[in-house]
């Protein structure tokens, strides 16, 4: 059976499904991973393991880095090398059990075994061949300007390519001229009041990032809670606030959508008020029951800064952002972006227009759309079985979900999941100090944050956490 099971996976290739973590370097990240995976079973007595070209590739590391952690597993006697016959799981090592104990046990990461954190996408998932082919293409096709002093506004090769997708998937109304480049929402806002771009008070929605709050509290800018209810944020209780920050498409985090109702009715507060809507379309493109809804933009483009960035649909990593500005505000925010110090990198820039205009970035968010609509569709199934006492709350959307729990046990069933290893966040985390009316219990749960191959077992491990009925 083992030898059928490694003839096949010679055959088609396995996928050994690592993950490098922990400190010590990348070779002992590579090396502690692989002995997990012989001792867990996931790599049997007999196994081929990958040439090292092929290892490294797939985990974006060096060659050299493979071949001298082969090697030492070698030494140590987990793994077998013999010219012709590649490099092989020893047959004697017995599972549960270290064949040799190394002269020095490397340092292990602490921290939890299943992550459930909300705000970042499956990282294992990033598009790394069709994202270099886009950065090599750029690289080759930009002009020698192109690495000099820039403009604040950003490339206009990526300005144009926004202009076109955000109007085609998002519904939004623009031209090159009005977008400015920025590193995520977080620069955006510090553009926007640290620049002094605009001042407060700032009405907010009562649940959000308190990360975000902070940020403003130390632009001086007072901020004014707006209850919510399933149809969003209860706009009607704007004033004399001079701005409004929404995020109307997906609600951060409880779920729901502004309402159509109201997605009209704040567009005619600003425009009687002189007032500005700031629409964070943080997750737009993931909406799994039906198409996405077009951004509130569209309805006024001089009353409403649009921001978006690929933290959520390609990677946190890149810090590639964008603005959407009515055209009085633009000279201001480059007057804010100011040094060039502040700019995103220039061949990022590039290489995201290219994965723009090449049809790359609607293939890779339709495949993850696909990806997080069966990882939520299996956490409700979930609890269906285990927990039918628990509500997903809000729509299918985004990259996490809201579980309500019964009166009083959020904070019980934070510690409980710690407990069992799972790192998630309580509701009232991001609650608006200020707020005021009911604080349902729940939980946000980061269904897209976990790779492939460790989802289900983070599901049972969350179930596990839940009160009972």
């Amino acid at each position: 059976m083992v030898n059928s099971w490694v003839n096949s996976a010679e055959r088609i290739g396995a996928d050994l499904h690592l993950e490098l973590s922990g400190g010590g370097g990348r070779r002992a990240a590579l090396i502690r991973a692989l002995r997990d995976a012989v001792r867990g079973g996931r790599l049997a007595p007999g196994t081929r393991l990958p040439p090292y070209r092929s290892l490294a590739a797939d985990l974006g590391i060096a060659r050299n880095t493979v071949a001298d952690a082969y090697a030492e597993l070698v030494a140590e006697g987990w793994l077998t090398a013999r010219q012709g016959s590649g490099t092989r799981v020893a047959m004697g090592v017995p599972l549960g059990a270290p064949a040799r104990v190394p002269r020095k046990a490397p340092p292990r990461a602490r921290g939890p075994r299943h992550d459930l954190r909300q705000g970042t996408p499956d990282a294992s998932a990033f598009p790394r061949a069709a994202w270099a082919a886009s950065y090599r293409r750029a690289l080759t096709q930009a002009p020698n300007e192109a690495f000099g002093p820039g403009d604040p506004a950003g490339r206009v090769e990526l300005r144009e390519a926004l202009t076109e997708y955000l109007a085609r998937a998002r519904g939004v109304r623009t031209e090159p001229s009005r977008i400015v480049i920025c590193s995520g929402f977080a620069h955006a806002l510090r553009l926007l009041f640290h620049g002094r771009v605009l001042r407060g008070p700032l009405a907010v929605e009562s649940y959000g990032l308190g990360f975000h709050r902070e940020l403003l509290s130390a632009a001086s800018v007072r901020t004014v809670p707006l209850p919510l209810d399933e149809d969003g944020a209860r706009v009607d209780g704007l004033g004399r606030e001079r701005a409004v920050l929404l995020t109307p498409a997906h609600q951060f985090p409880t779920g729901g959508p502004l309402h159509p109702v109201r997605r009209a009715a704040v567009v005619d507060w600003a425009r009687a008020r002189g007032g500005l809507i700031l629409e964070d379309d943080y997750d737009g493109e993931f909406r799994y029951d039906r198409k996405p809804v077009g951004a509130v933009q569209g309805l006024d483009p001089e009353r409403v800064v649009h921001i978006g960035s690929v933290s959520k649909s390609l990677s946190p990593a890149l810090r590639l952002g964008w603005m959407v500005l009515p055209e009085r505000f633009v000279d201001a925010v480059l007057e804010a972006k100011g040094e060039r110090e502040a700019w995103a990198s220039v061949p990022e820039q590039l290489a995201l227009a290219d994965f723009v205009i090449s049809g790359a970035y609607d293939r890779h968010v339709r495949r993850m759309r696909q990806r997080y609509r069966a990882r939520r569709d299996r956490l409700v199934a979930a609890l269906a079985t285990h927990a039918p006492h628990i509500e997903v709350t809000g729509i299918a959307a985004g990259l996490h979900a809201v579980l309500r729990l019964p009166p009083g046990t959020e904070r019980s069933a934070v510690k409980a999941a710690v407990w069992r290893g799972v790192a998630l966040d309580g509701l009232a985390e991001f609650r608006h100090p200020e707020a005021t009316g009911d604080a349902p219990d729940g939980l946000v749960v980061g269904y897209a944050t976990p790779p492939e191959h460790a989802y289900g077992a983070a599901v049972e491990a969350l179930c596990g956490a839940l009160p009972p009925s």
